[in-house]
């Protein structure tokens, strides 16, 4: 008994099918969404609230004064050397500014003291970053 040996001839295919591709990039884009504020600093401060605030932190370099005092330049513990430490980030950003984050809990005394030290590495200009007070659930139901 023979067999026949034809050969098989697959038509092209004219659809391409995209639900995969969909599944995967809603999957990495919800990744994203979740991994961006956490991006933004590494060290965790309560800060004050204000009625307006701006929320957003543009490119620039970001001091940070954690609760017990300790100060950070872009996430890096910067107590030693902090003069020298804020002009390298400061020369090395390209928008030359600088954000102060600083806990609630931070006496005003340390946050000046910090401010002065980075006037006197030669930055004139800082922000101070706020947020904006939390809703109540009163308040929730409100709106």
């Amino acid at each position: 008994m023979a067999r026949s040996w034809r050969r098989r001839d697959f038509g092209s295919m004219h659809a391409i099918n995209v639900a995969n591709l969909v599944d995967v990039v809603l999957v990495i884009l919800i990744v994203f969404m979740i991994s961006a504020p956490l991006m933004q600093s590494g060290i965790n401060v309560d800060l004050p609230e204000t009625k307006i605030a701006d929320t957003t932190i543009s490119d620039g370099v970001v001091v940070t004064i954690d609760r017990k005092g300790v100060i950070y330049v872009d996430d890096r513990t910067a107590n030693q050397g902090f003069e020298k430490i804020i002009k390298d980030a400061y020369d090395a950003s390209d928008s030359k500014k600088v954000f102060l984050r600083a806990d609630r809990e931070v006496t005003h005394g340390r946050v000046v003291e910090v401010m002065g030290m980075i006037k006197e590495a030669g930055i004139k200009e800082i922000g101070l970053v706020t947020k904006l007070p939390e809703l109540s659930e009163k308040q929730k139901n409100r709106n």
